[in-house]
């Protein structure tokens, strides 16, 4: 039998099983699988360098199906060949039957990829269109970085190919010279609400893939040696990156299932009869038995990849001594987003696992002090204005055992929340890190303040991650003590965490005896009659408050919860200490510090008078940090009042009219 009749034989054979897997399942997208069956059959079968008995292998060429919903495909190559499946310790050949149980609740087969659910051939979970290109980026990276012989190859649909983060990933791949990633252009013509925009077009992609400096080859996706050819083409040429836009038939030999009104539409009973045997006819003439010697998957060229190494960590004085920076501790005044910059280039020296990832702005980020360093600087990628692509490089990164760092404004990390919680359901080992937040940046205003992703963050910590603990802890450090040690903490944590840090400087107010944890909190000040509780920047301003609750005898203590979710317990014990009574001061919108504190408050059942001082209000510009303060209501004057009324205490309100100079950048 030639190549050809075997790759036709056997995309048959694969359209079959994922035409019935859906059936079953009474629900898939069996019509985007069949547009794919010959594309994958070739790579799977032939050109792919992996291994079915272990396919997690992570010096194995990689697959990463941008394309999610045609995941039956892959499943069905998978029972053909009883590829491995499974959780660790629990592992098995995948069956036929296997994918009659695809989608159900206790399924190793998802319905879109999901490798921490069983399915570890994928790096990434993926079905959110759009994203699976920037983690294959991640994947040739890390592959390059570790100097390994892998390829990285990405099915992406022509419809999701409208995502701006799908050039953006392009832009990536040229401007880093991957050459080790294959896009794969999967051009069926429709989409799901009908047919795509001519803008979608095998040629207008050809187009813009060459305008960006791309190498193209547009192939016919159903004619086995063109596709072979393609992917010979794309292993024999490393010096310029290629990409395949391949002409396929939505449906391809199934005529009652093509054209517009199939996505995600299973054929089940007759309808299911009649495909199967609409495909038998369309692969009549390729029906001789496969012969074992025709197709070969073949191993992987690389062993191992090299070792991490991962030592003792560098305390703070260490590390500004090592780089001749003791002049900014003998201030007394550092801002975290500096102490951050420092912790990063710190453990880039101790841990080979980490890498550095910063989005135009690592002059502000303080990132470039580990870009500019030169035992560094082979592990830091610029990612410029992209911050959706940054965070999906950074999933495959983490895929690939790396300890991605990704910085950039907490403001624009909000423009990647579906790439976060995608990484966040890959089990990613990733940190975010968002500089210049809350309000107290204040001159640039609003534009670039963040203020609702606390509560978003907050969120993603309260379920359980792939690795035991909160999905992602949120830290927000209020010195740079606490930020430097915090960035610490995050690589050591296996899994997602997301760190505040903010622009102006504050004062140091804890030490290198001050231990910080995941989940802690620290007592700044001990009182009884009110408890104030805040972190970041603001934990400055009701500092600055305590002279003038003094001065009206109140006795308040005041606790920076710097992590989140919360040590519930530790909490209410410091709200009972102090009458029950509890304000909550932050910089951002509602839904986060306040509402963490409420909910433990509530859950106790216990009495409690809980109160919030936060951004209530849209912000404009203002000068300078007192100006925005005083603006959105949360000056130290106004904690001053606040926390008197809650006990019942009245005072002479303060005009409050801060000087205006302006901050430096």
């Amino acid at each position: 039998m030639s190549f050809e009749a075997a790759i036709h034989a056997k995309a048959i054979r694969l359209d079959s099983l994922a035409l019935t897997t859906c059936g079953h399942a009474g629900s898939g997208h069996p019509t985007t699988a069949l547009s794919l069956g010959h594309i994958v059959a070739s790579l799977m079968y032939h050109s792919m360098r992996w291994v079915p008995e272990n396919p997690s292998l992570n010096t194995a060429d990689r697959l990463v199906l941008s394309e999610g919903h045609a995941v039956p495909i892959i499943y069905a190559a998978f029972a053909d060949l009883g590829a491995m499946i499974g959780k660790p310790g629990n592992m098995h050949a995948c069956t036929v039957e296997d994918l009659e149980h695809f989608r159900e609740s206790d399924s190793v087969l998802d319905g879109h990829p999901n490798p921490r659910e069983g399915f570890t051939f994928f790096d990434a979970a993926t079905g959110s269109l759009g994203q699976g290109l920037s983690v294959a980026a991640g994947l040739g990276l890390a592959a390059r970085g570790d100097d390994l012989d892998q390829r990285i190859y990405c099915i992406i649909g022509d419809g999701e190919s409208r995502e701006g983060q799908i050039w953006e990933a392009i832009d990536f791949i040229v401007e880093h010279g991957l050459t080790n990633v294959l896009p794969i252009f999967n051009c069926n013509g429709f989409g799901q609400a009908g047919p795509v925009s001519k803008q979608q077009s095998p040629e207008r992609i050809a187009a813009k893939l060459e305008a960006a400096g791309v190498r193209v080859q547009t192939i016919d996706g159903h004619d086995p040696a063109s596709i072979r050819d393609a992917y010979a083409s794309f292993a024999d040429n490393p010096e310029t990156p290629m990409a395949i836009v391949a002409k396929t038939v939505k449906g391809w030999g199934v005529p009652s299932m093509q054209g517009g009104g199939w996505h995600g539409k299973p054929a089940v009973g007759a309808k299911l009869e009649q495909a199967l045997r609409e495909l038998s006819a369309a692969g009549a003439e390729y029906s001789s038995t496969l012969g074992s010697t025709v197709l070969m998957i073949h191993p992987p060229t690389t062993g191992e990849r090299p070792a991490a190494t991962v030592s003792e960590p560098m305390g703070f004085k260490q590390a500004a001594e090592a780089w001749d920076m003791r002049s900014m501790l003998q201030t007394g005044r550092l801002s975290t987003r500096k102490a951050w910059g420092l912790g990063l280039r710190s453990i880039g020296h101790t841990d080979s696992r980490v890498w550095s990832l910063d989005a135009d702005v690592q002059n502000s980020t303080f990132s470039e002090w580990f870009s500019n360093d030169a035992e560094l600087s082979s592990r830091f990628a610029e990612c410029r204005i992209a911050e959706q692509n940054m965070i999906s490089v950074a999933a495959g990164l983490a895929a690939a055992g790396k300890v991605p760092y990704c910085a950039t404004f907490s403001k624009f990390v909000t423009r990647a929340y579906d790439q976060i919680e995608m990484a966040m359901n890959s089990g990613a080992n990733m940190k975010i890190v968002g500089s210049h937040s809350g309000i107290s940046l204040a001159a640039d205003g609003p534009s670039q303040m963040s203020l609702p992703d606390v509560a978003w963050f907050r969120s993603l910590g309260s379920v359980e991650g792939h690795s035991g603990g909160p999905g992602c802890w949120t830290l927000q450090p209020a010195d740079a003590w606490a930020a430097y040690r915090l960035t610490q903490l995050m690589a050591e944590h296996d899994g997602m965490c997301y760190m505040r840090v903010h622009r102006p400087e504050v004062e140091f107010l804890y030490t290198e005896n001050t231990e910080f944890t995941l989940g802690g909190m620290e007592e700044l000040v001990k009182g009884r009659d009110l408890l104030i509780v805040s972190a970041g920047f603001m934990v400055h301003e009701c500092n600055a408050a305590l002279d003038g609750l003094d001065k009206l005898g109140i006795d308040v203590s005041l606790l920076d919860c710097y992590s989140l979710p919360l040590d519930e317990d530790r909490l209410l014990d410091y709200a009972n200490e102090n009458g029950g009574n509890i304000l909550v001061v932050e910089d951002n919108y509602g839904g986060g510090l306040f509402s963490a504190v409420a909910e433990a408050c509530a859950k106790a059942g216990d009495a409690f008078t809980v109160e919030p001082m936060n951004v209530t209000r849209i912000p404009k510009s203002a000068r300078n940090e007192q100006s925005i303060l005083a603006q959105c209501g949360l000056g130290h004057e106004q904690i001053v009042e606040r926390a008197a009324a809650m006990l019942g205490i009245t005072t002479k309100k303060v005009s409050i009219t801060p000087p205006e100079t302006a901050n430096s950048l």
